[in-house]
C-alpha cells in the first residue's frame, strides 16, 4: 500500500564544492603529540591509566567511545597513538565523527557556520563530503561495517592529510572503528545520494561488531568522551545483550572500569543517581555510565574539562605509567 504522505525531492537541491565553504577549523587546530596542551590535573587519571595497562595485560576489552567534538579538538594524533601502543581496541563515533574524519584527511579542513550556512540553505550540500555516502551504500553491499569501509577507503586514497584519520589508523590497525548512525541526525543525509537502508545495514552491523568486543569487557575498560546520548545508549544495549548471554554460560560481566569525560558538571556525589526533579538526572552518562552498569562489581570515573585538556593528560599518564 502506497504512502497517504509525499516525500522531498533531492534532485531538486544544489550542491556545492567544499572549495566555496568558509571552514572553521584548520589544520594548525591538530596538535603533534609534543605539543603543549593546556594544563589539567587529577588524581584519579593514574587510576584509569593502571586500569587501561591491566586491561591491556589481559587481553580485556578497552573502548574509546567519542562524540565529533573530540576530533574538532584536535587530538586525533592523540588518539590514534594510543591505539598504535594498545591501549585503545576498539573506536565508536557517532556519523558526525566520521564527516569531520573525512573531510580533515581530504582537505585538511572541517566544520562550517551553522548560523551563516542555515540562513541561504547551503549548510550541509557539499559535493566532496557526499563521497561518504556512496562508501555507505560500498559497506552494505561488501557486507562490511560503516567504520571498515570509510577506514579502509581513506586508508587506500591520495588524501594528503590521513595520517589524521582516525578511521584509517584503525583500518591500517585491524583495531574495530564503528559509527552510529541517528538517520537526519548528519549533512550527508540531505544529499541525494544517501541510501538509508545502506545506513542501516552497515550501522547495525557496526552495533554488532560493538556488541561482540563488549564480550571481553570483564576486567576490561569504556571511555566516554564527549558523547551525552549515543555512548551510554549503545554502551547499555549491548551490555545487556552480552551479559544475557554470559548469564547462560554461568559467567558474569561486572568487573570493569567506566570512566567519563565531559563538560558537563556533576554536582555532588557521581557514584550515585540525582533525584528525577534534578535536571542533572538527565544526563545519561552519569546515571548510565558511572552508576548503573557497574553496580555490581565495576568502578567508574568523572573527569570534567575540555577534551584538547582531557584527552593529552590521560595519554601522559599511559606513557609515563610502567605496566603492573
Amino acid at each position: 500500500m502506497p504512502s497517504k504522505y509525499q516525500t522531498f525531492d533531492r534532485s531538486r537541491l544544489q550542491i556545492k564544492p567544499l572549495s566555496e565553504r568558509q571552514h572553521d577549523l584548520h589544520l594548525d587546530r591538530w596538535m603533534d603529540l609534543d605539543d603543549e596542551p593546556p594544563s589539567y590535573e587529577h588524581e584519579q587519571l593514574a587510576q584509569v591509566a593502571d586500569r587501561l595497562h591491566r586491561a591491556k595485560s589481559a587481553g580485556a576489552a578497552r573502548v574509546l567511545i567519542m562524540g565529533a567534538h573530540v576530533i574538532r579538538a584536535g587530538v586525533n594524533r592523540h588518539i590514534i597513538d594510543l591505539m598504535e601502543r594498545g591501549f585503545i581496541d576498539h573506536v565508536a563515533m557517532n556519523g558526525a565523527g566520521v564527516i569531520h574524519d573525512y573531510e580533515l584527511a581530504r582537505i585538511g579542513a572541517t566544520t562550517e557556520s551553522v548560523d551563516r550556512y542555515i540562513r541561504t540553505g547551503e549548510f550541509g550540500l557539499w559535493r566532496e563530503t557526499g563521497e561518504i555516502n556512496d562508501w555507505v551504500s560500498e559497506a552494505a553491499e561488501l557486507s562490511l561495517g560503516l567504520g571498515e569501509n570509510v577506514g579502509r577507503r581513506i586508508h587506500v586514497s591520495d588524501f594528503p592529510h590521513r595520517p589524521l584519520s582516525i578511521l584509517a589508523a584503525a583500518y591500517r590497525l585491524s583495531i574495530p572503528a564503528t559509527i552510529h548512525v541517528g538517520i537526519g541526525y548528519d549533512i550527508t543525509h540531505e544529499h541525494p545520494n544517501c541510501n538509508a537502508a545502506a545506513y542501516g545495514a552497515s550501522s547495525y552491523r557496526d552495533f554488532l561488531i560493538f556488541t561482540h568486543t563488549l564480550q571481553r569487557l570483564e576486567r576490561g575498560c569504556v571511555l566516554s568522551f564527549g558523547s551525552a546520548i549515543m555512548a551510554p545508549e549503545i554502551y547499555l544495549k549491548a551490555l545487556s545483550m552480552v551479559r544475557n548471554v554470559a548469564s547462560q554460560e554461568g559467567r558474569r560481566i561486572v568487573n570493569f572500569t567506566t570512566a567519563v569525560f565531559d563538560v558537563w558538571p556533576i554536582r555532588g556525589d557521581f557514584h550515585k543517581v540525582l533525584d528525577k526533579s534534578d535536571p542533572g538526572y538527565y544526563f545519561r552518562p552519569h546515571k548510565t555510565i558511572l552508576v548503573r552498569t557497574i553496580a555490581d562489581g565495576g568502578e567508574s570515573f568523572y573527569f570534567e574539562g575540555d577534551h584538547r585538556a582531557t584527552l593529552p593528560a590521560l595519554r601522559k599518564k599511559l606513557t609515563a605509567t610502567a605496566a603492573p
